[in-house]
């Protein structure tokens, strides 16, 4: 069974920084994709970034040159590094991978940004 571990979350001061982790277990088969996302209430869960087996990543407009992705993959882990953070990064954020077909998705893990 494929389960996912996130941590990292909390409190920051606008401009503070935060890293995100998240680390999959159970996976018989390579993990394509992992990646972020955010949600906040009411509104639809956005992507955030994701990192590709190969190494090719993807951001939204929202975070590129504040948050930068990386992966472990001897650890099945994938990593958000959020700098520069400000009020409206705010949000419960969510890791997913994708094994083959199948996409997986973490508990999530509440980031606040104060102002």
């Amino acid at each position: 069974q494929v389960r996912l571990v996130e941590s990292g979350g909390g409190l920051v001061q606008a401009g503070g920084s935060l890293r995100l982790s998240c680390a999959a277990s159970g996976t018989r088969s390579s993990i394509n994709t992992m990646g972020w996302y955010r949600q906040t209430p009411g509104m639809q869960r956005e992507l955030v970034a994701t990192i590709t087996s190969g190494g090719s990543t993807n951001y939204a407009d929202a975070v590129k040159g504040r948050f930068t992705i990386s992966t472990d993959n001897a650890k099945n882990t994938v990593y958000l590094q959020m700098n520069s953070l400000k009020p409206e990064d705010t949000a419960v954020y969510y890791c997913k991978i994708m094994v083959g077909p199948s996409g997986y998705w973490g508990q999530g893990t509440q980031v606040t940004v104060s102002s």
